[in-house]
């Protein structure tokens, strides 16, 4: 008898979980708003509604064994409801609790003793300069909810900018000292229902405008680094108690130290790489840990990976056929493409995985050049 698994949010990473699912006889049931999402495609059946619409997940609930989540955009408190009448969510919203909020997910890891930039929350004006003189420019603001690929996060480097960004975004804010990092990075972990936990290889995050660009498989730090960061990990996962998949960006600063930067309680973006480049994908081990079933292998089966996001660089309705054509041809390629009607500027469109048979940074670079000069007009 197959499990049937319901998703909040119907969105690629909801899209990507579909071979897996095949593989483990999962049927998945999306809660999503709209009918061009990628994951309608995939799923036996779909609730159209937003995300946080609690009323469609109750209507989700009576058609699944087991809810999760592709995004955080949901309403708690509403959830809660549910979950007093036994409807079973994996993470369990006391995990995601602390998480969902940028300022309170930095207080949570400060009271685990976890090591984080200094950063203060601001919500009434008063005394931000002066709060923001301490902490010293420039300063990162970043919305306390609904903040992703960039949106909702401004880097200030003089207190003029600052009327500006806080009148045009009427929301609460983390405020944190910038971070001089010599690379971003990550980690994908999971933790199974029996408590188990597995990690992925640490990976080095690229950047641009905030928004993801490339991640390098696997990241060229030290091994006290490395396990330092794997140590964070099984901390963060089990003090939450944590049942799936969940991604953890981090800072290298100048001086060798590790910063956590934000925990996404979900597959990330920084882990597509594994598709390919690992015998369980996290997609894969994201419906393993929620399904109760035993976790997969991690470790790479290639000297290294990497993963390029196809991003928007204009709005347009183009399929960009021609451009994907060339990426195919590239050796040990695989296209990801997200079947999005509209592409837009830095909207994640797809990505494009390379495995190489050698940890070679030269030929790391020219892999995401070559990439990048085919996709980029």
């Amino acid at each position: 008898m197959s499990i049937k698994l319901g998703i909040i949010g119907g969105g690629q990473l909801a899209w990507m979980m579909s071979d897996a699912a095949k593989k483990l006889g999962v049927e998945l049931i999306i809660q999503t708003p709209s009918q061009n999402d990628p994951a309608v495609s995939i799923a036996k059946d779909v609730i159209l509604s937003v995300v946080n619409d609690h009323y469609a997940t109750e209507v989700l609930a009576k058609k699944c064994d087991v809810i999760t989540f592709e995004n955080e955009f949901v309403n708690l408190p509403a959830l809660s409801l549910l979950e007093k009448q036994n409807v079973c969510f994996r993470p369990s919203l006391s995990a995601l609790s602390p998480l969902l909020d940028k300022y309170e997910q930095r207080c949570y890891l400060q009271s685990l003793g976890l090591p984080v930039p200094n950063f203060f929350d601001f919500i009434e004006q008063e005394n931000i300069a002066d709060k923001i003189t301490q902490l010293g420019l420039p300063v990162v603001i970043k919305t306390r909810r609904h903040g992703y690929d960039g949106q909702g996060t401004f880097i200030i480097s003089e207190l003029a900018q600052l009327a500006s960004t806080i009148n045009h975004n009427q929301s609460r804010f983390l405020v944190e000292k910038f971070v001089p990092f010599t690379k971003e990075l990550a980690i994908i972990a999971a933790r199974s229902v029996t408590g188990e936990i597995v990690t992925y290889p640490v990976v080095e995050t690229r950047q641009k405008d905030q928004v993801c660009r490339t991640v390098i498989a696997p990241a060229d730090i030290s091994k006290t680094q490395n396990e330092e960061i794997v140590a964070i990990a099984h901390k963060l996962l089990n003090s939450l108690q944590f049942i799936g998949v969940l991604g953890i960006e981090l800072f290298l600063t100048n001086d060798g130290k590790i910063l956590i930067n934000e925990i996404a309680p979900r597959t990330h973006n920084s882990g597509h790489f594994s598709i390919e480049a690992c015998a369980t994908s996290q997609f894969e081990q994201h419906l393993r840990t929620v399904c109760g079933l035993e976790l997969g292998k991690t470790e790479l089966n290639c000297a290294s990976a990497v993963m390029v996001n196809l991003l928007g660089y204009e709005t347009s309705f183009d399929s960009y056929q021609k451009q994907r054509q060339e990426l195919a041809k590239i050796p040990q390629s695989t296209i990801h493409w997200y079947g999005k009607t509209e592409s837009r500027p830095s909207r994640k469109l797809g990505h494009i995985t390379v495995l190489l048979s050698e940890n070679n940074q030269q030929q790391i670079e020219g892999i995401i050049q070559q990439i990048e000069s085919i996709w980029y007009p």
